[in-house]
């Protein structure tokens, strides 16, 4: 782990998300639906919506329409039905991958990932295969030069507003809170205007794993660009250290 860079991967995926601002704003559209239908479109008696207009902010999506979204997913009572699946699988050379879906048709989706680990030499695996070997989290990344406030004073900060662990990393710093704490903690961070490059509860690798193989490479690649081309896929997490 020492020698993994999470901010370098956060950089990587934004630049890969800047190309696909579409398929963003409609991951997040959908998380905000959901979030709306469970608590309501008032964000300061709904945590959830908080942390999704938080991640929206985060993706550079516009202020009205984040307010668009909860006002549509507010005053649409026949508005579609989302509901979350995962689906566990490994890529070539037994790389773990698990796959977060937000969907209205869990037949499309269900074909839609199979066929994208199949298309990569992968397969769908039971549910817990591979869960198992990560570890769900709350995270949080600042970048190191957007922020003014000394690594101490941060640390502290966020250890006193329930953050687990504190990572000083080259080019960051990070934040790893247990998934309840991880809005109080985030809150936390915002109020003192802490610039945050990612906050988001995911699913973190006990372990990573390289390839050396150019094949395996190209097959795992072809797997995770199909699911993070589908709209129904929220989130992908992997163990593959890129």
């Amino acid at each position: 782990m020492s020698g993994h860079s999470k901010f370098a991967n956060i950089k990587h995926k934004k630049e890969k998300n800047d190309a696909k601002k579409g398929k963003v704003f409609t991951v997040i559209g959908r998380e905000i639906v959901v979030a709306v239908k469970e608590g309501g479109p008032d964000p300061e008696n709904n945590s959830r919506l908080r942390d999704v207009i938080a991640k929206a902010k985060a993706n550079n999506m516009p202020n009205d329409t984040i307010e668009r979204g909860i006002k549509k997913a507010a005053g649409d009572a026949s508005a579609d039905n989302y509901e979350y699946v995962t689906y566990e699988g490994y890529g070539p050379n037994g790389i773990a991958i698990i796959v977060d879906a937000l969907t209205d048709n869990k037949n499309r989706t269900a074909g839609n990932v199979r066929s994208a680990f199949t298309k990569g030499n992968g397969s769908i695996g039971t549910q817990g295969c591979v869960s198992f070997m990560f570890d769900k989290k709350g995270q949080i990344i600042i970048d190191r030069e957007e922020c003014e406030m000394d690594g101490d004073d941060l640390m502290m900060l966020a250890l006193d507003a329930g953050a687990e662990d504190f990572q000083e990393e080259e080019d960051s710093f990070v934040v790893l809170t247990d998934p309840d704490s991880f809005s109080a903690v985030r809150e936390a961070l915002e109020k003192e205007n802490i610039p945050m490059a990612e906050a988001e509860v995911t699913m973190i690798p006990q372990t990573w794993v390289e390839l050396t193989d150019e094949a395996a490479i190209r097959n795992l690649q072809k797997t995770l660009d199909l699911l993070e081309d589908d709209d129904d896929v929220q989130a992908v997490y992997h163990n593959w250290d890129e």
